[in-house]
C-alpha cells in the first residue's frame, strides 16, 4: 500500500531523510549493462552535477550519497528556518535559476507596481519559498532532469524511473548515523569496492578526498558541491551533523571491514566508541549493514520516537519498529 508524501515527510518530527530512487525494471542505466554491453557509468557524474546545482538553490543539504548502477541513495537535511529567513528578492533569484519568471513577478520588481499586482506576486513568491525546502520538489527537479538527459542520449521516450522516490524519516542521532553509514557502504556491500576510499560516487569517498587534499595543502577542488559538515567542522554548528568526522570515519572503516565477504560473522573487539555512546548494538549493526541486511522502513530511530512519529501520522504502527528494537537499546 502506498502512502501520500505528506504522511511520509513531517518536518516537525525531523529535518533528516533518507531517500532512494531506482531505475525502471532495475536496469543498470547508470553502469555497465551486461545485456546490451553498453557502459552508462558516465551518467553517475550527471547526478553529482545536478545535486551541486540544486543544493546551491534549495534550503536542502546532502549528508550522504551513493550513486550505484541502477539506483541512488541520498541522506538529506532540510533547513526550513533558513528558507524562512530569505527575502522575497532572494527567493525570486533562486527560483529563477530553475524556471522563467512569470510577468507578474517581473512587475513586482518594478517601482511602479500596483498594490493588487504586488499582493498576487507575493502569493506566488511564498509558494516558491515553500517549494525551496520541499523534498518532493527537490527530487522532482533532480529526477526529471536526469531522465530527460538519459532519454535524449538513448534517443527514446518513456519512463526512466520505476516510480516515485522512497523516503525514510531519520528521527534521532542513531537513526541518522545508521542511514549515513548504510548509504556510504553501498559499494562495499554490493561487492564493487573493497574499501571506503575506493568507493567512487559516494559521500565517504568525497570526504576522504577532501581530507587528503587539505593534508597535502593543495588547492584542488575535490567535489562539485559541499556536503553538510560535522559538528567538529567549521560552519553552522547548531545545524551540523551531530557527531565528529573522526568518529564517523572510524565507524565507516570498522563497519566496512566487518561486512566484507572474508570477514563474515567477525566483529572486532575495538569497536568505535560512538556505538556505545548512542546505545547501538554492535552485532545488530553489523548484520544490518551486510549485503542482505536492510534498514529500510518508513522511519529510523529509537522505538519511543517511532511510536511518537506514528502518532503524528495518525497511526498506531509503522514499518521499522522491529529493526529499531534490534539495533537500539
Amino acid at each position: 500500500m502506498g502512502y501520500p508524501r505528506k504522511h511520509l515527510i513531517s518536518l516537525q518530527d525531523t529535518p533528516y531523510y533518507h531517500v532512494i530512487a531506482r531505475c525502471v525494471r532495475r536496469a543498470w542505466l547508470w553502469g555497465m549493462d551486461d545485456v546490451t554491453g553498453r557502459d552508462y557509468s558516465h551518467r553517475k557524474q550527471w547526478v553529482l552535477d545536478r545535486l551541486g546545482q540544486l543544493t546551491e538553490i534549495f534550503a536542502i543539504e546532502i549528508c550522504a550519497y551513493a550513486v550505484m548502477s541502477d539506483h541512488y541513495h541520498l541522506v538529506l537535511y532540510v533547513d526550513r528556518e533558513k528558507a524562512k529567513r530569505w527575502t522575497a528578492e532572494e527567493v525570486i533569484r533562486r527560483w529563477s535559476r530553475l524556471h522563467r519568471q512569470p510577468p507578474l513577478v517581473s512587475r513586482y520588481q518594478q517601482p511602479d507596481v500596483l498594490a493588487a499586482e504586488r499582493k498576487a506576486a507575493e502569493t506566488i513568491i511564498e509558494q516558491w519559498r515553500e517549494r525551496l525546502f520541499n523534498i518532493s520538489w527537490f527530487m522532482r527537479l533532480l529526477n526529471e532532469h536526469l531522465a530527460r538527459f538519459a532519454n535524449a542520449e538513448d534517443d527514446c521516450t518513456g519512463r526512466f524511473w520505476e516510480g516515485r522516490f522512497k523516503s525514510q524519516a531519520l528521527l534521532d542521532e542513531a537513526g541518522l548515523l545508521t542511514a549515513m553509514v548504510y548509504v556510504d557502504l553501498n559499494p562495499i556491500r554490493a561487492g564493487v569496492a573493497q574499501t571506503p576510499e575506493a568507493s567512487d560516487f559516494t559521500s565517504i569517498h568525497q570526504r576522504i578526498r577532501y581530507l587528503k587534499a587539505n593534508a597535502a595543502q593543495t588547492s584542488t577542488r575535490c567535489t562539485s558541491f559541499a556536503l553538510k559538515c560535522f559538528a567538529d567542522s567549521r560552519g553552522e554548528r547548531r545545524t551540523a551533523i551531530p557527531y565528529s568526522s573522526a568518529d564517523y570515519l572510524q565507524l565507516v572503516d570498522w563497519t566496512g571491514r566487518c561486512i566484507r565477504a572474508d570477514k563474515r560473522g567477525f566483529i572486532a573487539s575495538e569497536q568505535p566508541p560512538i556505538l556505545n555512546r548512542l546505545g547501538i548494538d554492535a552485532e545488530g549493526w553489523t548484520e544490518a549493514m551486510r549485503r542482505r541486511g536492510t534498514i529500510l522502513g518508513r522511519a529510523m530511530g529509537r522505538l519511543d520516537l517511532l511510536r511518537l512519529h506514528a502518532a503524528t501520522l495518525g497511526q498506531a504502527w509503522i514499518r521499522g519498529m522491529r529493526r529499531s528494537e534490534q539495533l537500539y537499546s
